[in-house]
């Protein structure tokens, strides 16, 4: 290196500076227009990766990731409460590399997501989902939904999804219908009690309300033996402190006292359902018991000691039973 030749050089003034910036980004824009070119027709094979914001009819603005080829098969996931969709990171790089374009939303008023307080309910929810499927024109997609968002599946494959013919499967994990609440006509459900303790958890002191539900019952981690991740605790935590407090407060409400029998009658795609039979958060015999005798096309898997939150603690096994479905 002749380092006499970069210590003489004069120094550039900013105009210099500023027009050899340019040039550069020029040659970087050329570059890659070369690149994109010579691609061809392998575009539509490409790991792409991305992310946006869509917004809705009443100002919202969704917060989505979509990786993977745009040609390749769709899969839509729908988080939980109070969390968002890095809740699905794991699911979303397995099934990418399986050959999937995946997609997962933040659900409003969570995550990244417009911290509205006003639409906090299913039908705002699953209006949202189809205004993600929508612009991104997902057709014969895959829809899994954990908990809450199990009810957001439900609710817009039997409002949006099948009366616009976009839906291919379904697949309900750990999810809250037909209906949580216990009432005359479900006795098998949570009292109210259980949910204004969450309200007023939450109230009182968010961050260690969902610190105690992200360290016991959620993961089974308050279970004798078992094996605690302190890192998957701080994500859950993480995740939920991102979101808006009236959001999630008035979520409560939408994912506990949203009756979703007549949601579940109307669904007549393929449809899998998984649940834990430890399952501390939605028990499974006024869930995916109920859930498998209203979908008409309809498989049901328990998993004996799995928690609510098996998706990240039984990834493997979930994941692998996913995909069997999506490609049987």
């Amino acid at each position: 290196m002749n380092t006499h030749a970069l210590t003489s050089a004069p120094a550039l003034g900013r105009r210099e500076v500023i027009a050899a910036i340019g040039l550069l980004g020029t040659g970087a824009v050329l570059s890659q227009e070369t690149s994109a070119q010579e691609a061809g027709s392998r575009e539509d094979t490409r790991l792409q990766m991305g992310s946006g914001y869509i917004r809705t009819k009443d100002g919202t603005e969704i917060f989505y990731k979509d990786w993977g080829p745009k040609g390749a098969p769709p899969i839509h996931f729908h988080h939980g409460w109070p969390l968002s969709a890095d809740d699905w990171d794991t699911q979303m790089l397995f099934f990418m590399t399986n050959g999937y374009r995946v997609v997962a939303h933040d659900r409003r008023g969570h995550g990244r997501s417009t911290q509205v307080v006003t639409g906090n309910d299913m039908d705002h929810y699953a209006a949202d989902a189809s205004s993600v499927a929508e612009h991104l024109d997902l057709r014969n997609a895959v829809h899994i939904g954990h908990s809450t968002g199990g009810g957001e599946v439900a609710r817009y494959v039997a409002k949006f999804g099948q009366p616009q013919g976009r839906v291919a499967k379904v697949v309900l994990v750990s999810s809250v219908p037909p209906l949580m609440l216990k009432t005359a006509s479900n006795p098998g459900g949570t009292p109210i009690d259980v949910f204004n303790g969450y309200r007023s958890a939450l109230a009182a002191n968010r961050a260690q309300f969902y610190l105690d539900v992200a360290s016991g019952p959620f993961y089974g981690f308050n279970r004798p033996g078992a094996k605690v991740s302190q890192a998957v605790i701080d994500n859950w935590w993480r995740q939920g402190m991102m979101g808006g407090a009236v959001a999630q407060y008035e979520g409560i409400k939408a994912f506990s006292e949203t009756d979703q029998t007549d949601d579940l009658k109307t669904i007549s795609v393929p449809t899998l359902i998984l649940q834990g039979d430890d399952d501390q958060v939605v028990p499974y015999r006024d869930a995916s018991l109920l859930q498998s005798k209203l979908i008409k096309n309809s498989t049901l898997k328990t998993y004996p000691g799995y928690p609510h939150g098996m998706l990240t603690t039984h990834a493997d096994v979930l994941n692998a039973e996913i995909l069997k479905f999506l490609k049987a």
